[in-house]
């Protein structure tokens, strides 16, 4: 039974044997994170079984045989098994994202065995009447070894090498395993973290997600070519794409679990580009968006795909009693007062809500914990205001292109329709509470009156007993430009040429550098820059957001800004800022689709080769580039 690979931990690991499980239970639960050709896995529950049991899970076969040899290979007659049922079994079927297999179904026979520190992968194909077929060639095992009680070792197993076949998607090739997931699974061992949050989909059905994601894909993709924003098209379609997807699936096991016919209806505060509302009205769920800006692309949908221009202010006004669902995706300062706009719009309304940007009742969100990370600390936050409104909130992990990826959810509540008096007093009280807390002064009234307004009891041009949006700011309908982006680029080189210049013109001895053989000038603070420029190119920058000192961050090729002085960048010296020290190496083929501005201002001309410089030394370097490249790292390894 051949090792193909055994990978070193780190010396004084105390992770261990601990997080050997915790980093096996990641590749057997989330195998996507590393193979992304698979959406994920089903997992039956564990059992512990023994050598018959494990024959007749197995099947009367030759293979059995062959599969008991390898599980006890290499042991010692002391290394035996304490237990009557040595191995903890399970079954797991891979989702692929693309389903190649027709109506087969590509499974493994997990084998947990604790006491000996090593689990075994057993392959197998099950087909639409149920027949099994072992994959006798693709067995492997993964092994904690301990190396003179000092250093511990992860191993790779195989049954055989020669019988080993690959294809791309449950079966990844040899050198792979080796390459890829065992470093993995030493880092992950290593660190041995729990995550904050819980794992991606947990609350749907993953294969039913993955077919649903490749249609609407497939479905939705020619809107990357004819995306109208100035945003990335690859990461919002499939963005929506994938946020669509879980909603539509979301709400099919609704409509299963309550039995309903007819499609839930919907509305999305604060739709931004509105292609989300687009997907699910296309679907047959009637509804529509409100955002306080209208986009260009909205222009593109159609009359069937319903988006409104309007500043959303939380008051009786925005109340929805006949909607089924109300969606908050990255909602900003919406955000919180979504699971009370639901709560009060009627008992039986629901919410899904993607927090982003972190914003209170009134103004932005003031951190009050220090061991939680910030973005953990608002999901509380959130799930704080949704069971205060009285929600039995559920919490999932969405697979989106973004950092900001947790939802909740209130599908029903915890209270009893009788009891709404007692719960909006609760409502009421939390949210005046965080008001006051923010400094808004909130005229408070009865109680009773308070609820009857906000069930819209009371007529809608009437004076609510008490503003409950109270310190609340809409965004601005005309979105700020910002970071000086719409001065003109002659402006911008202009102002780049003439600081440069003067930095370049200062000798060594009044900058106080050291000497080199290539000119770097000397420094000046930004008020000193400043002083170089006319009264009248000084008001422009002023009226930019960010000014002169974000004029020449922006301008990073040329300008190295540090401590408030600036300094002309040496892009040989990739450690003299922490941008730098991230900044990747060109890559081989790299388009240059801008002028070196040392090759062509610079006396002495880039200090850089030209295949080492990021920007082309000379139109005959120049590059072109029609759109965004994808990365391509895949999947040539599996």
């Amino acid at each position: 039974m051949p090792k193909l690979c055994a990978v070193k931990f780190p010396g004084e690991c105390k992770t261990l044997p601990e997080g050997f499980w915790s980093a096996v239970d990641v590749w057997v639960k989330k195998p996507h994170v590393v193979n992304k050709r698979l959406c994920g896995v089903k997992e039956t529950e564990s059992k512990d079984v023994d050598r018959g049991e494990l024959l007749r899970l197995l099947g009367n076969t030759e293979v059995c045989e062959d599969v008991l040899l390898f599980l006890n290979s290499e042991l010692s007659p002391a290394q035996t098994h304490a237990q009557d049922k040595p191995w903890s079994s399970s079954v797991r079927t891979f989702i692929p994202k693309v389903n190649s297999y027709g109506t087969n179904q590509h499974k493994e026979v997990l084998l947990k065995d604790f006491d000996r520190q090593r689990v075994t992968f057993i392959p197998f194909e099950e087909d639409a009447e149920g027949k099994v077929s072992l994959k006798k060639g693709n067995i492997y095992q993964i092994q904690l070894c301990s190396q003179d009680c000092e250093e511990w070792v992860l191993e790779l197993h195989v049954l055989s090498t020669d019988l080993w076949v690959s294809d791309g998607v449950a079966y990844p090739k040899l050198p792979w395993l080796s390459s890829d997931l065992l470093p993995k699974l030493v880092r992950w061992a290593t660190e041995c973290k729990s995550s904050e949050f819980r794992s991606t989909l947990s609350l749907l059905p993953v294969e039913k997600y993955s077919v649903m994601y490749q249609q609407l894909k497939e479905k939705y993709k020619a809107m990357v070519k004819v995306w109208p924003e100035v945003t990335d098209p690859e990461k919002f379609v499939y963005e929506d794409v994938a946020i669509a997807t879980y909603l539509l699936v979301l709400w099919a096991e609704e409509r299963a679990e309550k039995s309903l016919t007819d499609k839930q209806s919907f509305v999305d505060l604060g739709c931004g580009n509105g292609l989300l509302v687009h997907i699910l009205t296309n679907e047959g769920h009637p509804g529509k968006g409100i955002d306080v800006r209208r986009r260009r692309i909205w222009d593109m949908y159609g009359p069937q795909t319903q988006l409104e221009e309007k500043a959303i202010t939380p008051s009786e006004s925005f109340l929805f009693p006949g909607t089924d669902w109300l969606i908050g995706n990255h909602s900003d300062e919406l955000t919180p007062w979504i699971p009370v706009i639901a709560a009060r719009s009627s008992y039986s309304s629901r919410y899904f809500v993607l927090p982003c940007c972190f914003f209170d009742f009134c103004g932005k969100y003031q951190r009050r914990q220090s061991k939680k990370s910030q973005y953990k600390e608002y999901i509380d936050f959130i799930t704080e205001v949704s069971q205060v409104c009285g929600f039995n909130t559920e919490e999932d992990c969405l697979r989106i292109p973004s950092t900001k990826r947790v939802c909740l959810i209130g599908k029903s509540r915890s209270y009893l329709p009788p009891d709404e008096a007692e719960a909006e007093q609760r409502r009421s009280h939390y949210i005046q509470s965080r008001q006051t807390a923010c400094g808004v002064a909130v005229q408070r009234s009865d109680t009773r009156k308070d609820m009857d307004c906000c069930h819209g009891n009371t007529d809608s041009d009437g004076a609510p007993g008490y503003s409950w949006g109270a310190g609340f700011q809409p965004r601005d309908r005309v979105e700020m430009v910002r970071n000086c982006a719409t001065l003109s680029r002659d402006f911008v080189d202009g102002v780049v040429l003439q600081v440069a210049t003067v930095l370049l013109g200062m000798t060594v001895a009044d900058s106080g550098g050291s000497s080199s053989e290539w000119n770097q000038g000397g420094s000046l603070s930004v008020s000193e820059v400043a002083g170089l420029l006319e009264q009248e190119t000084l008001q422009l920058l002023k009226k930019e957001c960010g000014g002169l000192q974000t004029l020449l961050k922006n301008n990073h090729q040329v300008f190295r800004v540090e401590g408030g002085r600036v300094y002309i960048r040496d892009g040989r010296d990739r450690k003299s800022s922490k941008t730098d020290a991230k900044r990747k190496p060109v890559a081989p083929g790299a388009l240059k689709t801008r002028l070196c501005w040392f090759h062509t201002h610079h006396p002495q001309g880039c200090p850089l080769q030209a295949e080492d410089c990021a920007f082309a030394h000379g139109p005959d370097d120049l590059r072109p580039s029609t759109r965004p490249l994808k990365k391509l790292k895949q999947n040539n390894a599996f």
